[in-house]
């Protein structure tokens, strides 16, 4: 069995997906953009703005499940324009501080044309 997170410390779904699912001692969390869950909206205009809501809202996944962010092993980021790479770093790395392993790529057009998207994998 698995158990799906579903908190209001981070945005509802927009889709038919979960926001994150614990399984077998692992969480596998959807990817969040910045979205302020108070709102409903895109909170934020440039990278850094984005990327902190992100990271909050990853934050919030990470606390209804009873860990932090040093429990993710794993993130995938998803960049908009590969030129903010060194602006969404700053900002990523006040975050995650034990250096989980990381794959970062751009892509075309993310959910509501946001600058960036992370999702993570973390142990229990």
């Amino acid at each position: 069995m698995f158990e799906i997170t579903n908190t209001k410390n981070a945005p509802a779904a927009i889709g038919p997906y979960s926001q994150a699912v614990a399984v077998n001692g692992m969480l596998y969390a959807s990817g969040q953009i910045p979205i302020d869950p108070a709102t409903g909206e895109v909170k934020g205009t440039t990278i850094e703005e984005q990327a902190e809501q992100v990271c909050k809202n990853i934050a919030g996944v990470l606390e209804a499940n009873g860990i932090s962010f040093e429990n993710v092993v794993k993130t995938t980021c998803f960049l908009a324009d590969m030129g903010d790479f060194v602006s969404f770093n700053n900002v990523y790395a006040k975050y995650f501080v034990g250096k989980p392993a990381r794959s970062c790529v751009a892509v075309k057009t993310i959910p509501k044309n946001v600058l960036c998207e992370i999702e993570i994998i973390a142990k229990l």
